[in-house]
């Protein structure tokens, strides 16, 4: 039986950047940096801000997720103060990809339900658990920086890919009309756009594949499009 993860082992950052974000024309400072047990209240604050009803609210985080995310993978746990306020995060572990399972997997099983206990240290993919962006702060492109700033850790750590399935939340707006496959060509045609899945391609995320049930959730309609992207360091590898 595993000895149970506390937070008294405080560690260093692992990863510190200052950087300016824009409001417009105004130079905003912000720092990314390891989110730790300290954040854990704001993180809590920032996943209710970010995913009102009809998201489920058991799926916001809880604290035994948070200490599991910085125990386990810490390298993985980042987020964006401003003004020494927490504004978002994002949450990733590590896996084995095998593409040919691509669409063999849901949120729950690949995350175990967001606890990462299935985190492999010696795993070749980062794999997104969540990215969230309280409302007040979205017009300042964080959202962007924060996905930046794990394609460095992917890059850092000499992983393969990163991975993530996206929500697509503007889905059911025109699901009794449209299969899924046609709103995801509508949306990399430019005819749509979705809220999250717009945002990873200009994030740099490129599409792999759609899976079903992949998380419970009403606006997508339980589905989520597989997204990588690839550490260009390294030779060309199969999505």
């Amino acid at each position: 039986m595993e000895t149970p993860h506390t937070c008294d082992s405080y560690k260093e950052p692992l990863y510190f950047k200052k950087l300016y974000v824009f409001d417009q024309d105004k130079p905003v400072a912000a720092i990314i940096r390891n989110y730790t047990c300290a954040d854990f209240a704001e993180l809590i604050r920032v996943q209710q801000e970010s995913f009102p009803p009809p998201f489920p609210a058991a799926l916001w985080w809880k604290e035994e997720q948070l200490l599991e995310h910085v125990a386990r993978f810490p390298e993985g746990a980042l987020c964006v103060e401003i003004d020494g306020i927490i504004a978002g995060s994002i949450t990733g572990l590590r896996v084995d990809y095998n593409p040919q399972h691509a669409a063999d997997h849901s949120w729950a099983t690949l995350t175990d339900n967001g606890y990462v206990r299935t985190h492999r240290p010696d795993g070749d993919t980062l794999y997104i658990v969540d990215i969230c962006i309280s409302p007040v702060y979205r017009k300042l492109g964080l959202g962007k920086w924060m996905m930046q700033s794990m394609y460095e850790v992917v890059v850092q750590l000499g992983l393969k890919r990163l991975l993530g399935g996206g929500r697509m939340p503007g889905y059911h707006k025109v699901a009794e009309w449209m299969s899924v496959e046609d709103y995801v060509e509508a949306i990399l045609a430019g005819s749509l756009k979705d809220p999250v899945i717009t945002f990873l391609l200009r994030c740099g995320r490129t599409p792999v594949r759609i899976v079903s049930n992949y998380l419970e959730d009403e606006e997508s309609r339980d589905f989520a499009l597989l997204m990588a992207w690839s550490n260009p360091f390294l030779p060309h590898n199969s999505y």
